[in-house]
């Protein structure tokens, strides 16, 4: 990502069931509800207990005109305990119906928190599928550090965008990133509209003025990294190194400002695979709308966000997330200097390597010049929601990396940089354990005084 710098008690929703909802039969007294929210340190309601999503199926159909999205969500999931209950985050729009097995299944609404009561209680184990049917007119949120999120209305159609919790805005889902899943979404639209995805264009069909798109995504997937982009664009397919597609999506006003940097695609993929290991993914790209669409750039898969024409080293950044990120996703929002830390020192890293400064010379740079914000507060600890993406996650971050390299060599860190995001392709993980993994990768280092004054330390530390 690139910018500049609700929990119900579980005996109101148990009451609640019990006399209203809607749908037919009461559930089996086995099993006890999965919990709303997973506990994140910043966004505790985000996520939800007892299950794990394996797949998304999204079938949505948008008029720019009106702003009204209908949908249906089928997901598919494992119960992991026994579950009377279970929650879905949704934000906004209306319910119509919801499904559990092929059953209607009882349903209450709790703010964010869409409560789900099967017709038979789920065993652990057990593999279902739950079909939501939903309409309105979805919501653009405000993250806590100001920035906007969920559905961006645009010019010529819509730009959906989810972190940390927007997606919620537009599907009902897991929605935290320690539940990554496979998608397919179908976008139905206005003809003469298109509609851009995550992952490989499936398909695609017109009827009765109205086109249909198809996008699969096989690979792993947060759901704060799905997008889609509708409107008016120019669509290009071409490929990269050993032939993976390159899907990139234009918005005609930003083409000729756009064309010279996404021909460095292919280039900085091959520069990326070369620093942190194959790629992760079977398709890349990009999607440029228009510079008053979005405030920020955002690494969603497979193909980044930017609004308007990005430059060389902010490719470079949303590019190297597809590695840390998207495949390596954080397992909590605390983790998020993970995400932006490491795409960071890749701009350093690219740039010591393309006849700029070294990233020595930027981390030197950094610890002497004055800038005050970069020393808020430590990378893995910042203090609230509003703060995640704030200069210490991302410059500070990226010194950390920095600092490692200094007492590790070149040789041992590059191995490093590659070792971190093959141990953890397509999972979850946290800080701990990549401290775990920098002392396994160097056993004869000492890396107490780093992880102390430079991952957890207030202020600068005294020795650069």
């Amino acid at each position: 990502m690139s910018r500049s710098v609700r929990l119900v008690p579980v005996v109101a929703v148990l009451l609640a069931l019990a006399l209203t909802g809607t749908a037919c039969g009461g559930g089996s007294g086995r099993g006890v509800p999965g919990g709303a929210g997973l506990g994140d340190p910043y966004f505790p309601k985000a996520g939800n207990g007892g299950y794990d999503v394996a797949h998304y199926d999204l079938t949505l159909d948008y008029t720019p005109a009106g702003r009204r999205l209908t949908g249906t969500a089928v997901v598919t999931a494992r119960a992991t305990r026994d579950l009377s209950a279970f929650d879905l985050d949704l934000a906004g729009l209306r319910v119509d119906s919801v499904r559990v097995r092929g059953e209607d299944a009882r349903w209450e609404r709790a703010g964010r928190e869409l409560t789900v009561r099967p017709r038979t209680a789920l065993t652990a184990g057990d593999t279902f599928r739950t079909t939501v049917r939903y309409s309105g007119t979805p919501r653009t949120l405000t993250d806590p550090d100001g920035s906007a999120e969920g559905w961006l209305p645009t010019a010529d159609g819509a730009l959906a965008l989810g972190e940390p919790v927007g997606s919620a805005a537009w599907f009902p889902g897991n929605h935290h990133p320690s539940d990554k899943a496979a998608y397919d979404l179908t976008v139905t639209v206005p003809e003469g509209l298109q509609a851009v995805s995550n992952g490989e264009p499936a398909k695609q069909r017109t009827r009765g003025g109205r086109t249909a798109y198809h996008w699969h995504t096989a690979e792993p997937m947060a759901s704060y990294l799905a997008t889609v982009a509708i409107g008016h664009f120019d669509i290009t397919r071409t490929t990269g190194p050993h032939g993976l597609p390159v899907v990139t999506a234009v918005d005609p006003a930003e083409a000729a400002a756009s064309a010279g940097v996404l021909a460095k695609i292919p280039g900085i993929i091959g520069w990326e695979e070369d620093a942190f290991g194959p790629y992760p993914f079977s398709s890349t790209g990009a999607i440029v709308d228009r510079r008053d669409d979005a405030g920020y750039a955002l690494e969603t898969q497979n193909r980044p966000v930017f609004p308007g024409a990005p430059d060389t080293s902010t490719l470079v950044h949303e590019l190297a997330h597809q590695w840390y990120g998207d495949s390596v996703t954080p397992g909590s929002w605390r983790d998020m200097w993970l995400n932006e830390g490491f795409a960071t020192y890749a701009q350093w890293l690219y740039d010591e390597d393309h006849g700029g400064p070294t990233a020595q010379q930027t981390f030197t740079r950094l610890y002497e010049g004055d800038h005050p914000e970069i020393w808020a507060f430590p990378p893995a600890e910042p203090p609230s929601a509003a703060h995640i993406s704030g200069s210490p996650v991302y410059q500070r971050g990226a010194m950390v990396l920095q600092k490692i390299r200094q007492r590790t060599g070149d040789g041992t860190f590059r191995a490093l940089l590659r070792g971190w995001a093959t141990a953890h392709r397509h999972a979850t993980a946290s800080t701990a354990d990549f401290t775990a993994y920098v002392r396994r990768t160097a056993p004869g280092e000492d890396f107490t005084e780093i992880w102390k004054d430079w991952l957890y330390g207030d202020g600068r530390p005294a020795r650069p």
